[in-house]
């Protein structure tokens, strides 16, 4: 084939040899509000997660976050976002949420053997994050009065040159909220390998 001998980079091949998935969460124009359905990041009600069984080992290559800018409510409010691994046990299939098709990147045929959910309502396991991949805070200023309240923009990009390679049984979870109520989308894509393999 045509594609097969174009000189990508690696990343870009292992897409062509069907490797590479993507899933949103939130959709279109409705994101999903942060924190667990709530305010504050709720470790065992992620705003998505992407759970990886025994025998399947994955490596992140690209997570965007995208927050509207919450409504401010006093000085010094806080809206942060997190990306986070569990290296140790892969979601447990506890807690209420809405499953999420992980698509293709290249679309033919083939599905991911990871479960992707996101949105969570109800308490699932807490899991222990051993592992954070990315971080992002802002931190509002009402400058003396409401009226002339500061409020940055919450944008987290994670695109490692490096990535690592989380072996299953393992999770990613993906939060975002604060003292106010956040609202977000998010944007994830991984390539996926059977350990075996490696």
């Amino acid at each position: 084939m045509l594609l097969h001998k174009v000189p990508f980079d690696w990343k870009q091949r292992a897409v062509l040899q069907g490797r590479g998935f993507h899933v949103d969460v939130g959709a279109f124009s409705t994101p999903i509000v942060g924190g667990g359905n709530g305010t504050v990041l709720d470790q065992d009600q992620p705003e998505a997660c992407i759970s990886v069984p025994t025998g399947t080992s994955i490596l992140p290559i690209r997570i965007h976050i995208q927050c509207q800018t919450p409504l401010l409510a006093t000085d010094a409010d806080e809206a942060e976002a997190l990306i986070a691994v569990d290296i140790a046990a892969a979601q447990d299939a506890t807690g209420t949420a809405t499953a999420e098709t992980a698509l293709k990147m290249y679309m033919g045929t083939g599905t991911s053997l990871c479960t992707a959910t996101s949105a969570y309502t109800a308490n699932a396991t807490s899991p222990t994050l051993g592992m954070e991949l990315a971080r992002a805070v802002i931190t509002g200023d009402m400058n003396g009065t409401p009226a002339n309240a500061l409020w940055g923009k919450l944008d987290l990009l994670y695109v490692p040159q490096v990535c690592p390679v989380l072996v299953g049984p393992c999770a990613i979870y993906i939060y975002w909220g604060g003292t106010v109520a956040v609202s977000g989308f998010a944007q994830i894509e991984w390539l996926e390998y059977l350990t075996s393999d490696l």
